[in-house]
């Protein structure tokens, strides 16, 4: 663990444009990943360049100077301080010991692609008493690269050596998040554990997780450990095509769309359940199947399957090929001609009915006031007097009782 000494440094400046340059990138995991490292002259310092999903192309750490340290596991600079701590595809970590003021200064990780891509991490020598209560730099614990989805993750970050006691928060790339905080002490100092629990996801591949540590002594220079998670998953399946109305003569693309982790590579193609019957016309390069010279024979159900370790997904499409002339030809839209007619009978007849029910109704009190005054009249004219003679009748009774 390397301690640090709070104090002012002149390539302030420097190491602060080299820790933004050195920012995680997130999902783009072909890029170094590096940190700066502060270490009290004469301790010990450990610079680690990590690397996710490489395929198999070398790591190199430089000196300040541009001599190589180290490529692979191969030592390249003959200094008994400078020593391997562990080298694989991902990563390439080595440590400097008895470090002097000579050492501060900017190192390079170098990935060997086409182009070669770097990453800095400055080296500040503090020089001075060791500062007592310095937090040493965190550490995160609990992953298992790589990880599937569906599982539960518990990351825990362990600071120790701090006094007063410090700080650590939780990044999901750049959003913070939070912990659960415990403090122990060990001595005049305190070891600080901090954890979070998660449920990971496909949306979780590549995303980076950093605790910092934030201290009265790191005011200027937090320290801070990430862990990028890699989960893999399984397939899911969809079919893009190059045509609406493929057409006869005409050729059609096909592409399956697969997203899975490891990469479902390479895809089935399939037609009606068998093998594609004409694989002169049938080309299939990589993902995409492409048809020339459609017929009518071409058409059919389509079927794209892909998988990984961990399942199988497809998807179909079906193909139907159209006669150029009879799309030409092709009236008005019948269907849609047809439902508008249907529409407008179905409104026709429910005010219809209304107007029916209206009027019957109507019809309905009128012969039965008609009937009142037919009781005791000897035709009908007499009838609707009498009707109409009850009628006042009845309201000469309502203003009474009122």
């Amino acid at each position: 663990m390397n301690r640090k000494l709070y104090c002012k440094s002149p390539n302030q400046a420097k190491r602060k444009a080299a820790a933004t340059k050195n920012k995680v990138r997130g999902s783009q995991s072909q890029f170094p990943i590096v940190h700066n490292v502060t270490v009290t002259e004469g301790g010990t310092a450990n610079m680690t360049c990590r690397v996710e999903h490489n395929d198999n192309t070398s790591l190199q750490w430089s000196n300040p100077a541009q001599q190589t340290l180290f490529f692979g596991d191969k030592k390249a600079l003959r200094d008994n301080r400078i020593e391997l701590v562990r080298a694989s595809w991902q990563e390439l970590t080595i440590s400097i010991s008895e470090v002097t003021l000579q050492d501060e200064g900017l190192y390079t990780c170098s990935l060997f692609t086409m182009p070669i891509k770097t990453a800095k991490a400055y080296l500040t020598v503090l020089e001075g008493r060791i500062h007592k209560g310095v937090p040493e730099m965190p550490e995160i614990d609990g992953l298992t690269k790589p990880v599937k989805e569906g599982d539960h993750v518990t990351l825990t970050c362990i600071t120790s050596g701090s006094k007063p006691a410090a700080e650590i928060r939780w990044f999901r790339n750049e959003k913070e998040i939070k912990g659960a905080k415990e403090v122990n002490a060990s001595g005049k100092t305190f070891t600080v554990k901090s954890s979070v629990q998660l449920q990971v996801d496909r949306d979780d591949d590549g995303v980076a997780y950093t605790c910092r540590v934030d201290h009265v002594a790191l005011a200027l220079s937090p320290q801070q450990a990430t862990e990028v998670l890699e989960v893999h998953y399984a397939p899911r399946v969809e079919i893009t095509h190059s045509a609406v109305h493929p057409q006869e003569g005409d050729y059609l693309k096909l592409e399956c769309v697969s997203k899975g982790n490891p990469s479902p590579d390479p895809v089935l193609w399939t037609k009606d359940g068998s093998e594609l019957p004409d694989i002169d016309r049938m080309i299939v390069e990589g993902r995409e199947l492409t048809i020339t010279s459609l017929n009518k024979t071409d058409n059919g159900t389509y079927r794209c399957e892909a998988s990984n370790h961990l399942g199988t997904s497809s998807a179909e499409y079906v193909l139907y090929v159209y006669d150029p002339n009879a799309l030409e030809q092709r009236g008005p839209d019948h269907a849609l001609i047809g439902g508008v007619v249907a529409v407008v009978v179905f409104v026709t007849l429910c005010l219809i009915i209304v107007l029916g029910r209206y009027l019957a109704r109507h019809k309905g009190t009128y012969l039965t006031n008609e009937a009142k005054g037919a009781d005791d009249a000897p035709d009908a004219d007499t009838a609707i007097i009498n009707a109409d003679g009850n009628h006042a009748h009845a309201e000469e009774k309502k203003e009474y009782f009122i």
